[in-house]
């Protein structure tokens, strides 16, 4: 286990799915975890009961991504709930889903998935920044789907190839501070959430043919990179996408 005592850690979009087993993984190894929610407050309540169930310590804090303020009305709370301590550790995980297609993806549509995946990240970091001391952890999550050409997630791509290149920026201008900037691309995770998607008629079987672990992901399996990255034995890991996908669509398998 790494050790993540005495340390604070925010976690976006935390109610369900990859973000909650985030937050219950760092809070396993000791962070005292802010969960973010947009608007499942049972979701995210249910994040902090189980922490909390298994001797951590967790409280909930709402803010809708992708709208006018939405930083200031995060980090109004944020700062309620550090009072006054540091962050040490950034994982920017809240996501609005594929659109869709070019040529049936809405431009309001469009405007909403690069307001929530790409704005809300940058800024959030930007007003995190003055809370964090020297050799604070930031992690976005990414996806596979920048190295996948899918025609149905042009835009959603799009929008984690520009927080890819956002990560490496970030973590040549913060090594300074000895703050890690990463990107962690899951493939097809199987959550509570989207567990139907799968049950399609052979996809399930279609995915792990490509997949050289040969299985879905689970939440766990990125929550335990996540983890990693945050802990002292990721210290001189920074500037990276690391690939959580259990090697999908590497090539022809034999």
């Amino acid at each position: 286990m790494s050790d993540l005592t005495g340390r604070t850690a925010l976690v976006t979009g935390a109610s369900r799915g990859i973000g909650q087993a985030i937050a219950a993984r760092l809070a396993t190894n000791g962070a005292e975890v802010i969960v973010h929610f947009g608007t499942d407050k049972t979701g995210a309540m249910a994040t902090v009961d189980e922490i909390e169930r298994t001797g951590g310590t967790a409280l909930a804090v709402r803010a809708e991504l992708g709208v006018d303020d939405d930083v200031e009305t995060l980090f109004a709370e944020v700062d309620a709930a550090l009072g006054g301590r540091p962050l040490d550790i950034l994982v920017n995980n809240a996501a609005a889903t594929p659109a869709g297609r070019l040529g049936t993806t809405t431009r309001a549509e469009f405007d909403h998935l690069f307001a929530v995946n790409v704005r809300a990240p940058y800024f959030i970091i930007q007003r995190a920044l003055p809370l964090f001391r020297h050799g604070g952890r930031i992690v976005t999550i990414s996806s596979v789907a920048t190295r996948m050409a899918n025609p149905a997630q042009t835009s959603f791509a799009m929008t984690k190839g520009a927080v890819e290149t956002m990560s490496m920026t970030l973590a040549n201008e913060l090594g300074g501070r000895e703050i890690t900037v990463n990107a962690v691309a899951p493939g097809a995770t199987r959550t509570a959430t989207n567990g139907s998607f799968f049950e399609a008629p052979g996809l399930a079987e279609q995915i792990t043919g490509m997949t050289a672990l040969g299985r879905l992901g689970g939440p766990d399996d990125v929550a335990g990179v996540v983890a990693f990255l945050a802990s002292d034995a990721g210290r001189w890991i920074t500037g990276q996408v690391i690939d959580a996908s259990g090697g999908l669509f590497l090539g022809p398998r034999a």
